[in-house]
């Protein structure tokens, strides 16, 4: 663990969270600024700042304990979402998954709301969830398969 990690001080019991799992490998707990009603979080209690930091072994249990979160929110629509690095938009340098529960979309109204609606993940309101763009390549299939057989190779 590292001794300023905020996640670290979390797992230590330095700092109080409202914990809904623990075990011996990871912590799963309520977001204290949450974007929308039910955002929790799942983390490893092993201190990596990125996916490919954690060993095996410490990240067997974070999709089970995420899906049993969104079983016991009752969510029909929801975000498993995990960062790595700063340019992915992660804050807490700390291996960490988000659940995040959503409620019903937004109605569209009119040609402009739509557009809107096409480019971001739906939201309960303007004020939580949320916001992201998807910006689609077009894809040339010759390159496509190129790194296909690239990364297959190393799997």
């Amino acid at each position: 663990m590292a001794a300023a990690c905020i996640f670290c001080k979390i797992i230590r019991g330095d700092i109080p969270s409202f914990k809904l799992f623990e075990s011996q490998h990871i912590l799963a707990f309520l977001d204290i600024n949450p974007l929308s009603r039910g955002h929790a979080l799942v983390i490893p209690k092993h201190h990596g700042e990125k996916l490919t930091d954690i060993p095996d072994e410490q990240l067997r249990e974070i999709l089970p304990v995420a899906k049993k979160l969104v079983l016991a929110t009752g969510a029909e629509n929801y975000n498993i979402l995990q960062n790595n690095g700063r340019m992915a938009h992660q804050v807490v340098d700390h291996v960490h998954f988000h659940m995040r529960a959503r409620r019903a979309m937004c109605r569209r109204r009119g040609e402009e709301k739509e557009t809107l609606m096409q480019q971001q993940i739906p939201k309960p309101n303007s004020t939580e969830g949320l916001s992201m763009t998807w910006p689609m390549q077009p894809t040339d299939m010759d390159k496509l398969k190129n790194l296909f057989e690239e990364i297959k190779a190393k799997m």
